[in-house]
């Protein structure tokens, strides 16, 4: 069994309107890099077996923050980026409506198995992203996970059994950390959405 600390990325730029950004490579803003520090004490004692992140520089910043000092190399996996917008990356809300009439009403009706324009549906995410954590569950031990809001919802509903059209139900706040025990069989979710709080103390398996 291992137990997967799934975090969501510290905190980016945020532009004005904002825009779809998705798998657009943004670093982290100076608020995420302090976002992520605040995590190194609560977790110094948790002996992590494994590090693994979205390979996109946000989550690999946030990751190499949280682990300063130790000697823990974080794995990039393409699978877990955040989801692909296609044609819609960059553009903001009105944007979108303009360039493809009845698109961005189309997918606010079915977030699941709408796609973007050369883009992905949050089916295609869950279905990668869960692919990429079932491979963990063989470790015998801490996994420090990295991800993307969309990615880390689509898992926390696989692992509660959550229709997927309820995702955003689930709060996935800029580094904020969930709890989940993989085994092949099982996923339980102990911990969601959680601030870092020192001591940060949770059993190991």
């Amino acid at each position: 069994m291992s137990v997967v600390y799934l975090m969501r990325h510290g905190a980016i730029f945020q532009q004005r309107p904002r825009r779809f950004i998705g798998q657009t490579d943004f670093p982290l803003a100076a608020e995420g890099r302090t976002q992520a520090a605040l995590w190194r004490e609560p977790l110094a004692d948790v002996p992590f077996a494994a590090a693994v992140s979205s390979d996109l520089t946000r989550c690999l910043e946030t990751a190499a923050i949280v682990l300063a000092g130790r000697d823990i190399p974080v794995r990039p996996e393409p699978r877990l980026r955040e989801i692909d917008l296609g044609q819609w990356e960059g553009l903001t809300v009105e944007e979108v409506k303009e360039r493809f009439p009845g698109d961005y009403e189309r997918r606010g009706h079915d977030l699941v198995g709408c796609r973007p324009r050369d883009g992905e549906g949050f089916g295609d995410v869950q279905a990668r992203a869960v692919a990429a954590l079932r491979e963990l569950a063989d470790i015998d031990g801490n996994v420090l996970v990295v991800a993307h809001g969309g990615v880390n919802r689509t898992l926390l509903c696989h692992a509660l059994g959550i229709d997927l059209s309820h995702l955003f139900r689930l709060g996935q706040d800029y580094c904020r950390l969930n709890v989940l025990h993989l085994t092949e069989e099982v996923w339980r979710v102990e911990a969601v959405n959680c601030a870092p709080v020192a001591p940060w103390r949770f059993p190991g398996p």
